[in-house]
């Protein structure tokens, strides 16, 4: 699929150039090709509509969310690194503080403000609910021929999340058993006794060992999509992750897992620790894509190829082209023409690459898997927006 509703981009895009353009023009002088961008995102976006008020007439007004919504999004397209960066472009910036919706005559909220803001944003799961009304409305009566599955890098500036060690463990167990228990009369505690440890070699003839753990791939299968979320790790730790040249980077903070379009939007996104493993994320995004659009194929690398994964790409009716990971085998080869549909996964990498270098993706400075993946949204929106722009070219 290579494109949307042509009639509805020509008819917004004619309104903004012809309509809105000449009027901030008129008022501000000539527009810079990124706050003409700006206007057109906002457009496309419209993030008020999902933003509330809070006031009920006691105490001080507060500012308008939809304003700060909109000067989020406007940070992510202008590529402002921080809060005081934006604040300090609006306050020299009139045309740019008129498009984000703040009043010339009013002094500009501080940082502080914007900080209660984006924190408010972060618990609503604000970028997401929006992200995803703009995929329904403008991808979801499409057919949509390819959707590639990828994970990213995502560097953080916090300190990585402590695990627990088994003494830890044992210890907080034993401070547990010095608390007063509740009995019954003529009741006595029962002592659990520990299992016992997992021999090495073969078992004897005679010998009955516990079943094999079953792998999170197929656990997933057999669960709902909320309690897959639910399992999937969000606190900064250590990942590794090996580069189309075959050698290991290694970074601090987290993945973020996207599915993207044909035509370079991004579909769904999820946000998880750096170690855990990309084929863990296909499942959920797999779910999550299935509600907002129709596509025919599944693309995937060589880290999602598993029989579990090609079975439930199946089941949603998908036809799923992963590349296969001989794990010290024979490589199996794509036939001619998969190889060819195989070609268009190169939507991921540009999309993760775009959100990087233009959207905010590398200017990571909030802490915590909650506000990270707001930071992210706002810049998949954007990304998003700035992808349907250009399928009127």
């Amino acid at each position: 699929m290579d494109t949307t509703q042509p009639q509805q981009i020509m008819q917004r895009w004619h309104v903004i150039q012809h309509e809105l353009m000449p009027e901030l023009a008129e008022q501000f002088g000539e527009l810079t090709p990124k706050l003409e961008k700006v206007i057109h995102t906002l457009e496309w976006v419209r993030i008020e509509e999902f933003t509330g008020t809070s006031w009920c007439g006691v105490g001080r007004p507060p500012f308008e969310r939809a304003w700060l919504a909109n000067a989020f999004v406007a940070k992510a397209v202008l590529g402002l690194a921080t809060t005081a960066g934006l604040l300090e472009r609006l306050m020299i910036d009139r045309a740019l503080r008129r498009i984000c919706g703040f009043p010339l005559c009013k002094k500009l909220p501080s940082e502080a403000t914007f900080s209660r803001a984006f924190d408010e944003f972060a618990e609503a799961g604000l970028g997401p609910r929006v992200h995803e009304a703009l995929i329904k409305e403008h991808l979801g009566d499409q057919l949509i021929g390819h959707v590639s599955r990828d994970g990213t890098a995502i560097e953080a500036r916090e300190h990585r999340a402590r695990k627990e060690a088994p003494a830890a463990e044992s210890a907080a167990t034993a401070q547990t058993a010095l608390l007063p228990a509740e009995e019954s009369p003529g009741e006595t505690p029962v002592l659990e006794t520990p299992a016992p440890a997992r021999k090495r070699g073969r078992p004897r003839r005679d010998e009955a060992r516990p079943a094999a753990k079953e792998s999170p791939i197929k656990r997933q299968r057999g669960q709902t999509l909320a309690q897959m979320l639910n399992e999937i790790p969000t606190a900064c730790d250590r990942g590794t992750k090996c580069n189309a040249q075959g050698y290991k980077n290694s970074w601090s903070g987290y993945k973020l897992h996207l599915d993207t379009a044909d035509c370079g939007v991004p579909i769904a996104a999820l946000l998880s620790s750096a170690s855990m493993h990309d084929s863990l994320a296909a499942i959920p995004l797999s779910l999550i894509s299935a509600k907002r659009v129709t596509h025919l194929y599944d693309l995937m690398d060589a880290a999602y190829c598993s029989s579990e994964l090609r079975e439930h790409s199946r089941s949603l009716g998908h036809v799923p082209l992963i590349d296969h990971n001989p794990r010290r085998g024979t490589k199996i080869e794509f036939s001619p023409a998969e190889a060819i549909r195989y070609n268009e996964r190169t939507a991921a990498e540009r999309s993760n690459a775009r959100l990087k270098d233009e959207f905010g993706g590398q200017t990571l400075r909030v802490k915590g898997d909650t506000k990270v993946m707001a930071h992210l949204m706002f810049g998949i929106l954007a990304l998003s927006a700035d992808q349907l722009m250009r399928l009127r070219q």
